[in-house]
């Protein structure tokens, strides 16, 4: 491979199961980079089923690889294709390596699982660490419950492999919130490595005007919102129920059901919202930034992009997380709400009683944005990830060997 080339690449892999969660955070990133970098092109390596529905700015571009899906029992299946799971991971692992050892990326970023899916980033992470690359990776604020990330992190050796393979750690949140390792054992040496960038800042693409939005006024509607909305129902039920109960004092709301909510639930649900006045709903927008931007408060499960949004677009918000199959967005809504970002309202209350949601809607439209509270460098995470990926970015490849061997002495 050649030792030199003005332009930059930088190679983003996301294992991408299932839900939004990972590509939409992989793509804020690698936009932020080539906006603020104009010799940078980024691509995406994910297993996202739906990654070719977005949009991507001038120098981003991705390779899909066939995708998989984790059954409730915890055994991973082949999405599409009719073989077995070792042999889609085998292609899975094969196209991320070939991908990368054609590409010759200049940094890799790994998302939140550090080898990959089952193992499947190994042979890459050896390859490009021959070379000197600098390896990285990214780790959302709040991973799960302490003690089952301990149980689940043993039973992958991930510790070994972060002292193995990571020259730092980016955690895309603040310590304020959640240590996304507590209560993992970690070697001083892995610690040092840990940087924490703040919270990824998003912005509002153009406006797109829809005959449904022209009956929403800006900032007089709520937005209700699933995340990838494949365990979303139980909020949206929710939300619907205290409509239909409604004495009159709600406002307009807007409910966006995700790509991946069951289509019979979604035709049920639409059903129900066709006979309320004050509803309307849409199965998804890949620009949902646009509609959060517009919309005068939010209703969402509280995973990570919605909450970078929320705080983005300064939104009132009321989270309503998921307990299972993990914490995480009960833990970072929980946290969230004992800073005065946000309001919690708990999926167990009174078997999800209409009238707790009304008046926790009703409430919602009088609440303080997350701005009434200063936190110091909240919003600070695409520049913090620029400036880390600029540093690396300036070595060559001579002298990245150099402090690759230095490290590992």
């Amino acid at each position: 491979m050649s030792n030199r080339r003005d332009h930059k690449r930088i190679l983003i892999y996301s294992h991408d199961t299932f839900g939004l969660g990972h590509l939409r955070r992989c793509r804020a990133i690698a936009h932020s980079l080539v906006d603020a970098n104009a010799s940078l092109s980024v691509l995406i390596l994910s297993g996202s089923p739906i990654i070719g529905s977005f949009d991507f700015r001038s120098r981003v571009d991705f390779v899909r690889v066939p995708g998989v899906i984790k059954l409730r029992n915890g055994e991973y299946v082949s999405l599409n294709l009719h073989i077995d799971i070792e042999e889609t991971l085998a292609m899975r692992s094969s196209i991320i390596r070939h991908t990368a050892d054609i590409f010759d990326p200049d940094m890799l970023i790994v998302d939140k699982e550090p080898l990959g899916l089952r193992g499947e980033v190994r042979p890459t992470l050896d390859l490009l660490r021959a070379r000197g690359t600098p390896l990285i990776l990214g780790l959302r604020d709040v991973m799960d419950d302490p003690s089952a990330l301990e149980s689940e992190w043993e039973r992958k050796n991930a510790v070994p492999i972060l002292n193995e393979y990571y020259n730092e750690i980016w955690v895309y949140g603040l310590p304020q919130i959640c240590d996304p390792l507590a209560g993992i054992e970690l070697p001083a040496s892995v610690r040092r490595r840990m940087i924490y960038t703040g919270y990824l800042r998003r912005h509002a693409p153009a406006a797109v005007s829809t005959p449904l939005l022209a009956d929403l006024p800006d900032g007089e509607f709520l937005l209700v919102t699933p995340g990838g909305g494949g365990d979303g129902e139980d909020l949206v039920d929710w939300v619907l129920a205290a409509y239909e109960n409604d004495p009159g004092g709600l406002p307009p709301v807007l409910v966006v059901f995700g790509p991946f909510m069951l289509p019979d639930h979604q035709a049920a649900f639409a059903a129900r919202a066709a006979l309320l006045p004050k509803v309307r709903t849409i199965g998804f927008d890949t620009r949902l930034e646009h509609l959060m931007a517009r919309a005068a408060a939010v209703v969402a499960m509280g995973g990570y992009n919605t909450f970078c949004e929320i705080l983005s677009f300064d939104k009132p918000a009321l989270i309503v997380p998921r307990t299972k199959p993990r914490l995480e967005q009960y833990i970072r809504a929980q946290r969230a709400a004992e800073l005065g970002l946000v309001t919690v309202l708990s999926s167990d209350a009174d078997g999800r009683d209409p009238r707790i949601m009304a008046a926790a809607l009703l409430r919602l439209m009088q609440q303080p944005p997350p701005s009434a509270v200063v936190i110091p460098g909240l919003l600070d995470g695409m520049a913090s990830v620029n400036r880390l990926a600029q540093k690396w970015l300036g070595y060559g490849r001579a002298e990245r060997l150099r402090l690759q061997a230095r490290r590992d002495a």
